[in-house]
């Protein structure tokens, strides 16, 4: 592949770079060594310390500034927003749960998972792009915090997207973002979620341990690899373990 005099690839691996650099200016933005700064350093310093060039750099700060964490302003230069970057779990990105996790200090890891094949009906049809009667896999699990009970999921998945291989023999503890990338070379690029309080049925309230008073936050979800195909359809009852935040600006 093509590099630029500056040593980035061409604009796929660019933008790769950039994606790539973004995530680990916000790593020091909160944890680094750019923990305690209101501002970030100039263009041409965080190039030559990162040993990019300035447009890689260009980049990976308007995607910060896209996601809220800094705002550059001409004359003062990349300034951080400290509350934004404090958030651990926002209902506006694409997250993934064990991420989330580990990020409030525990460690997750799945039990009770089940495998079962079934046939989509309308419903499931729909959200999926298939005709009704296709086959589809339906993983259940329960996702624990250490100890704590604080997801119960249910992912609806094609089973044409699997290769001919013993399905069953794969680790659905894992997460099902990384089966679908490297099992079935599917990376998922967005979500559409829908968010609802709910009481939930009783097996799953008792799988997840709570109490009688408190509710339950239903993420009913979508989730779709490129040219908008359908690929999941998912179900998760989350606990009030997470405090979820959404970032709202305007346009």
């Amino acid at each position: 592949m093509a590099r630029t005099k500056n040593g980035d690839q061409g604009p796929l691996g660019g933008a790769v770079i950039s994606q790539q650099i973004a995530a680990q200016l916000l790593a020091e933005l909160r944890t680094g060594c750019y923990a305690a700064c209101r501002r970030l350093p100039a263009e041409v310093e965080l190039a030559s310390r990162l040993g990019v060039s300035r447009t890689v750099i260009r980049d990976a700060l308007a995607e910060l500034e896209r996601e809220g964490y800094v705002e550059r302003v001409r004359g003062i230069g990349t300034v951080v927003n400290r509350q934004i970057v404090a958030l651990a779990s926002r209902l506006d990105q694409k997250f993934e749960y064990n991420a989330m996790i580990r990020a409030a200090g525990y460690t997750p890891h799945a039990d009770s998972v089940t495998l079962q094949r079934e046939v989509a009906d309308s419903h499931l049809a729909a959200r999926l792009g298939l005709e009704p009667g296709q086959p589809v896999l339906v993983v259940r699990k329960r996702v624990l915090a250490d100890r704590q009970p604080v997801i119960w999921s249910v992912d609806y998945l094609p089973a044409a997207l699997f290769p001919p291989v013993a399905v069953e023999r794969l680790d659905f503890a894992r997460p099902i973002f990384d089966i679908l990338e490297e099992v079935c070379g599917v990376a998922v690029t967005s979500t559409v979620a829908h968010v609802n309080a709910v009481n939930g049925d009783a097996a799953v309230r008792q799988t997840l341990a709570v109490p009688s008073h408190e509710a339950l936050l239903l993420l009913d979800e979508v989730s779709f690899s490129k040219l908008t195909t359908p690929v999941m359809y998912s179900l998760s009852y989350y606990t009030n373990f997470f405090d979820f935040a959404l970032l709202r600006k305007k346009v």
